[in-house]
């Protein structure tokens, strides 16, 4: 798409802080790629590609963790030369993907840099969206249907037979510190949503294509995380929004936005929510605000998280089991360290022989509604599984007490 955008991307941070950032690249032997930046700066199209596939060749060296991140901001600066570029030639769809890899895969100090180019890439399109007129869907809205006995059929066994979750309205955060934080015992909260935007806007996918349909985002394809045909995709909004809407997918493939910093990358989408308040209480840090997103059928296997976690429940409907922290090695956890906060154990098809404990084991489950949010103490073993399609927020958060 070309519109022939009136002026250049300005990037005042990145003209600023480039000579510090490529002193600091080079001191970690990336001399080629100062090269290519400084080549990109002076108008080299090729060089500005060439200098983001350098750093994603660090990226991609070895484990996530052990990147040195000095690589991550580098990426970043490539991605804000490519952007320019493509907005220059009047590219608007591929310089916008490029600033959304920088916010996805690039470090922290350009990233003041990478949101306002987005706003001026938005701007560019002046309003331009992907409005949703299929046929059979009313005005842009989720499906509400659901059946109960239909969905029963499909949860693992003894659902909803053990301990139903805990269900409280209006708690005050002296009483959600004092009943439920501090002694670590879930529940539901309810009515805690209602002034959020995210409410009403969320389940309209013409809204959901305006404000985000030509954004790049990461998805994931395959039952789980766990299953070996599992694999990751870079798609935009719209293209995610379609596989869910078309269901062209089997089961076996669906494909989940999971755990993705969703509303660092999107603004738009960021001023749709609001962080509640019981995060706060005792002293709380918010660590991390994920998203979670996509078609009935989805599922996160069982794990455990190192945080207080409130999952918000803003679009449909999702079954949540958990299991206490102090049952832990009856829930049989991976031996590998990168997943030893996950149970080899597959609820939706328990191994009767291998896994024999887990059986009489007892939990707390629930479906969770719209307008509802879950606390899950750190540590706690949970299962999830979307029952409709489904967008929920992940607010992680450490505190005080814990200390």
């Amino acid at each position: 798409m070309s519109t022939g955008p009136s002026a250049a991307l300005e990037t005042p941070t990145l003209d600023s802080e480039s000579p510090t950032l490529l002193r600091r690249i080079t001191s970690e032997g990336g001399y080629a790629f100062a090269s290519m930046v400084t080549r990109a700066a002076a108008g080299d199209a090729r060089a500005a590609e060439a200098a983001k596939e350098m750093a994603w060749e660090q990226l991609h060296s070895g484990p996530w963790h052990a990147v040195v991140p000095i690589w991550r901001d580098a990426y970043s600066m490539a991605c804000l030369h490519v952007a320019k570029h493509h907005y220059a030639a009047g590219e608007l769809k591929p310089a916008l993907g490029a600033l959304d890899m920088g916010l996805i895969m690039g470090g922290l100090t350009l990233r003041g840099d990478l949101n306002l180019c987005i706003e001026k890439v938005n701007a560019a399109f002046g309003g331009i969206g992907v409005s949703d007129n299929r046929e059979g869907r009313q005005n842009g809205q989720w499906s509400k249907e659901f059946d109960l006995e239909k969905v029963l059929r499909v949860l693992p066994v003894k659902s909803l037979s053990c301990k139903v979750m805990e269900k409280k309205s209006g708690l005050s955060l002296e009483g959600f510190l004092r009943e439920h934080l501090v002694p670590g015992s879930p529940v539901i909260l309810c009515d805690s949503m209602t002034h959020w935007p995210a409410m009403n806007k969320w389940n309209d996918t013409n809204y959901l294509k305006q404000v985000a349909g030509f954004r790049t985002v990461p998805v994931e394809v395959g039952k789980n995380y766990l299953s070996q045909e599992w694999k990751q995709e870079l798609i935009t909004f719209s293209e995610f929004l379609e596989r869910i809407i078309s269901n062209e997918y089997c089961s076996a493939n669906v494909t989940y936005l999971a755990q993705h910093q969703l509303f660092d990358q999107i603004q738009e989408l960021k001023h749709d929510i609001v962080i509640p308040d019981y995060c706060f209480a005792g002293g709380g840090e918010i660590k991390s605000v994920n998203a979670w997103f996509g078609p009935p059928g989805t599922v996160t296997p069982l794990h455990h998280d190192p945080h207080h976690n409130i999952l918000a429940q803003v679009v449909g409907k999702k079954y949540v089991r958990l299991y206490p922290a102090s049952i832990s090695e009856e829930l049989y956890p991976h031996s590998e360290s990168m997943l030893s906060n996950s149970s080899q154990v597959d609820i939706d098809d328990i191994d009767e022989q291998e896994f024999p404990k887990v059986l009489d084991l007892d939990f707390i489950d629930c479906i969770l509604e719209e307008g509802e949010m879950l606390y899950i103490p750190p540590k706690w073993w949970h299962y999830v599984r979307s029952l409709t399609t489904s967008f929920s927020v992940s607010f992680w958060w450490s505190n005080m007490v814990d200390e």
